[in-house]
């Protein structure tokens, strides 16, 4: 084994670029989340052991580090045990993405994978009635173009249910406006969903859609 291939740098980048990009073609928000993960991580390793990104081996990601990461994201960073154990996923990830592409190193990769995710209490989910949604929806001031934007969004979302990451990124094309007009998402893993609209929701959109027109939205 060369000192290369004992660098970590090279089997990140692999992970990146053909494991999650070509092989399993994971959503932006993934790529995102997972990118998040290992600047966090590698950065505290840095500051931890003051070893850089440049020169860490596959060997330092042993238990111990990732565990203390894994602390430090909870007690110092306070982060939620949820956005912990996200965390802890992307690591796990890359661990089985190692044991293939570098068996030799299936010791710390058992050992990385055997740490185990933390508890967490589960709240009640709350909800808002019926007139708190509408005083919500009744509090842009549609009189300004910020307002009429803002209470479409609402009731968009209201309507449809959509993530927030679905909404802003919506296009035009996927507001398809005819007898029954609805939306066409694709929300978390890819998955297509077609949601009807109501008729004072389509009515707003069609509108919104005509003003941004004009001013060239």
């Amino acid at each position: 084994m060369t000192s290369r291939d004992a660098l970590i740098a090279p089997h990140v980048q692999a992970f990146f670029a053909q494991h999650l990009a070509q092989h399993k073609r994971v959503s932006p928000q993934t790529m995102a989340s997972y990118r998040d993960t290992f600047r966090l991580f590698l950065t505290f390793v840095k500051e931890t052991t003051g070893k850089e990104p440049s020169t860490l081996q596959v060997a330092d990601l042993d238990p111990p580090i990732v565990l203390q990461f894994l602390d430090y994201l909870e007690h110092q960073r306070g982060n939620a045990i949820r956005s912990r154990n996200m965390r802890l996923a992307a690591i796990r990830s890359f661990a089985r993405f190692l044991a293939l592409r570098a068996p030799e190193y299936l010791a710390i990769v058992t050992r990385v994978l055997a740490i185990p995710s933390k508890r967490a209490d589960k709240k009640l989910i709350g909800y808002l009635t019926r007139a708190e949604v509408e005083a919500l929806l009744a509090a842009p001031d549609r009189v300004c173009w910020s307002g009429r934007r803002d209470h479409a969004l609402l009731l968009t979302l209201y309507n449809s249910g959509a993530r927030v990451s679905e909404v802003t990124t919506l296009q035009r094309h996927q507001v398809c406006f005819g007898p029954h007009t609805f939306l066409q998402l694709t929300g978390k893993g890819r998955k297509e969903r077609t949601v009807p609209l109501w008729p004072h929701t389509s009515r707003a959109l069609h509108t919104w859609f005509g003003i941004t027109s004009k001013i060239g939205g």
